[in-house]
């Protein structure tokens, strides 16, 4: 398995998710990600030089040399072009407020409705697990799942874990619930489309269609050898659940609702 990016730190989100040329309609698209979008902050806007950059979003030189010239060709190409640029995705986690070369550009106290990300040194995956609380196994419907299980990976090892509740997000919204929180990879049993693009915008790797013990899921990832379905698909809203359909357990090893056609809401 390719070892993930490590995080970028930024200091918030964007305010602004987009900007659209004047008078011109269904135009084609420029995606910034939320990291390309810091550099531009901290090195044009705030003045700063790469290696000060490259400090406080933790990350090398080059990889902010990288970034920049990645980001300004994209806002070239938005301006001449005449382009739609869309800010959103990328590989990044928010800062918790306690590095000290943030200024006072964090938040130090995060919303109650978002994971609380550990300020630790190393960490280089972040992986979700859509979690039944009561038996401690991958909960089957994405769009349903009232908690996530987090796990914090460091040299391919498990350093921490945690519960998080949703607080009824569902669908497309908790790929953004899972992104604010530094989310890089999920497993999970069903999804839809429309979450799998969701998720894909936001660049969270999906490991969907399996099922299992949620621990047991992480430590199979982590050595290469989780089962998982990378053609689910679900979308029956439910129907088959009512006659005893079991998404994420048709035997055939990869766990996945989808192996025979089956589907389930998202």
């Amino acid at each position: 398995m390719a070892r993930p990016r490590r995080f970028r730190r930024v200091c918030r989100e964007p305010e602004y998710s987009g900007f659209s040329p004047e008078g011109i309609a269904g135009t084609e698209e420029v995606v910034l990600s939320v990291d390309e979008f810091e550099v531009l902050r901290l090195v044009d806007f705030e003045k700063k030089t790469h290696g000060a950059c490259a400090a406080q979003m933790e990350i090398s030189r080059t990889t902010v040399t990288e970034i920049y010239e990645s980001a300004r060709y994209k806002v070239a190409d938005s301006l001449v072009n005449g382009k739609r640029l869309v800010i959103t995705g990328g590989s990044y986690r928010l800062c918790n407020g306690t590095n000290q070369t943030c200024g006072n550009h964090c938040r130090k106290d995060p919303p109650s409705h978002e994971m609380i990300i550990p300020g630790k040194e190393g960490i280089d995956m972040r992986i979700a697990v859509t979690y039944d609380s009561q038996t401690g196994e991958i909960f089957q419907h994405f769009g349903h799942t009232e908690s996530f299980k987090i796990y914090d990976v460091e040299d391919g090892k498990i350093v921490s874990s945690q519960v998080v509740g949703t607080n009824g997000s569902g669908h497309g919204a908790l790929a953004g619930f899972l992104l604010g929180g530094g989310v890089n990879v999920l497993i999970c049993g069903g999804i839809g489309m429309g979450a799998q693009n969701a998720l894909a915008q936001a660049g969270i790797q999906l490991y969907g269609g399996a099922s299992g013990a949620a621990d047991t899921a992480v430590e199979a990832l982590l050595a290469g050898n989780l089962l998982y379905n990378p053609d689910v698909q679900c979308s029956h809203h439910g129907h088959g659940h009512e006659h005893g359909h079991n998404c994420g357990g048709h035997g055939h090893g990869h766990g996945g609702c989808g192996s025979h056609g089956g589907t389930c809401h998202s």
